[in-house]
């Protein structure tokens, strides 16, 4: 058999509940244009529930065997995300010196461009021709001005999972990202096409501080593959008394 390529395992973690999904969650209930928020996106910190939720995740992972827990530690630079991933090695009782831990901003969240701060109400107020042509093109490949379609983020993770391939082989993998990330991964690890993955995305939102997880199987493929393992795993919050969420993630920017 061919040399493995792939990591053994492989985690996907969207970052715990944020200061935006709480300020658009409250703005899309009271039918508000904008998100009340005054951070830049990239630096929308963790809610107090958020911060919660990351540790409890991260007592799971400290209760797998050590040669079962990560290895390779890769997180975007949105500090939700960052906190996340230093809560979450808190809860295991891993120190950042056991483990490569790399920031990466292929990783980040989409870019929501003109659309920053504005809920899908605010988009038809301030912008009807650019709702009109979402609704048109569909999210796949709609870009907003000043922003990326899911391709374009499709494309940056391409890369990525070239760098994971190339470095991390045999290694065991966490990635703490976003919810557009972790789709946009299952629509590159299990080579969906538009349709199913929207579909996915349509079913419901990925929940803050779930996982979602991949296993190599040496027995699949002409050179062995990840296989889907888990999909949106909540356990471990539920467990811990950490209420669950999925409030999709906030377009938001600074305040002008």
């Amino acid at each position: 058999m061919a040399e493995q390529k792939w990591p053994d395992r492989l985690w996907l973690v969207r970052h715990g509940q944020s200061a935006g999904n709480v300020a658009r969650d409250a703005a899309e209930a009271a039918s508000l244009p904008t998100i009340d928020i005054a951070e830049r996106d990239m630096d929308v910190p963790l809610s107090e529930l958020g911060r919660r939720q990351a540790l409890a995740l991260g007592a799971w992972f400290g209760q797998l065997p050590s040669a079962e827990r990560p290895s390779v530690v890769l997180a975007s630079p949105y500090l939700r995300a960052m906190q996340s991933a230093q809560l979450l090695l808190e809860g295991a009782g891993m120190a950042e010196n056991e483990l490569t831990l790399r920031h990466d901003e292929r990783l980040r969240e989409k870019e929501f461009g003109l659309t920053d701060r504005l809920t899908k109400a605010g988009i038809a107020l301030r912008y009807p021709e650019l709702a009109a042509q979402r609704a048109h093109v569909g999210k796949f490949y709609f870009r907003p001005p000043g922003g990326e379609s899911w391709c374009d983020v499709i494309l940056r993770l391409r890369s990525v999972l070239e760098m994971v391939v190339r470095e991390y082989r045999r290694e065991r993998v966490l990635v703490v990202g976003h919810q557009v990330i972790v789709n946009c991964f299952r629509y590159l690890l299990e080579r969906l096409d538009e349709r199913q993955i929207l579909d996915i995305d349509r079913l419901a939102d990925v929940p803050n501080c779930s996982v979602t997880s991949y296993r190599f199987d040496p027995a699949q493929g002409r050179q062995g593959k990840l296989v889907l393992d888990q999909v949106n795993f909540v356990a471990p919050l539920a467990e811990a008394h950490a209420p669950i969420t999925s409030e999709p993630d906030a377009p938001v920017a600074a305040k002008p």
